[in-house]
């Protein structure tokens, strides 16, 4: 029996971040011979994100494992259903069912400090009225999302975000690719971004392969990338 290709890994950055945070991941696989993407995620809503990925995905020889940390695995349910997406990644991420919020997904635990540390902000939209993007707060930023990386590399993280739209928040997933993909997840035992328990949760529903690391912030790809990409390994080897 022939084997098949060596997918290639197309890492999707979530809100607040962008694919630079991918760095020390990025290292790691390709010291294993492993084919890299690192897409800019757009951050203005899951529809036209998850397009934008799933393009991304189709224009890529053979097949592609999706990753995706924070919004961005909402991103990789729904891109994931490209017809050659072999696998999906979870980060610190939001797995979303099919119809689901990120908002609902949430609210179905304890809210994280997130919330109540967020800027508004608004950005033009032709013809139409300006719409709304978040930030964190930037004195909140190293507690709420990295706390375990060195505070000189978070006091540039929180000056160098990219902020979402808001419309991100309340739009609904068309699809859940986890139903017919294989998973996998890693839960960031000490995220202050997105409650573990939103994580726990929508990995066990995906039936994904779960591996969690205590003491990880919300940044685990940016403290702890060899494990990151450990996961990320074993997702490739499983689909090859």
């Amino acid at each position: 029996m022939t084997a098949q290709p060596t997918p290639t890994v197309v890492l999707v950055h979530g809100a607040f971040a962008d694919a630079s945070s991918w760095t020390g991941v990025i290292k790691e696989l390709k010291n294993d011979g492993i084919s890299v993407i690192a897409p800019p995620n757009p951050l203005r809503g899951l529809a036209s994100d998850a397009a934008y990925i799933a393009s991304v995905a189709g224009q890529t020889d053979g097949p592609v494992v999706l990753v995706g940390h924070s919004y961005g695995g909402a991103v990789i349910s729904v891109a994931g259903a490209a017809e050659n997406v072999a696998g999906l990644v979870y980060v610190a991420a939001y797995v979303t069912e099919e119809g689901e919020s990120l908002g609902e997904l949430q609210d179905r635990y304890p809210l994280s400090p997130l919330g109540s540390n967020l800027t508004e902000w608004t950005y033009p939209v032709e013809g139409a009225e300006p719409a709304v993007e978040f930030t964190v707060e930037a004195e909140a930023f190293p507690e709420i999302f990295a706390a375990d990386v060195p505070a000189a590399v978070t006091e540039v993280l929180a000056v160098a975000q990219r902020p979402l739209a808001a419309v991100a928040f309340t739009e609904k997933a068309a699809t859940a690719a986890w139903h017919t993909k294989p998973s996998w997840a890693l839960v960031a035992g000490a995220d202050q971004a997105i409650n573990p328990d939103v994580q726990r949760f929508g990995a066990e529903r995906a039936g994904a392969a779960v591996v969690e690391l205590d003491g990880a912030s919300h940044a685990v790809a940016v403290s702890r990338p060899k494990e990151v990409a450990d996961l990320i390994r074993d997702a490739v080897r499983a689909t090859v």
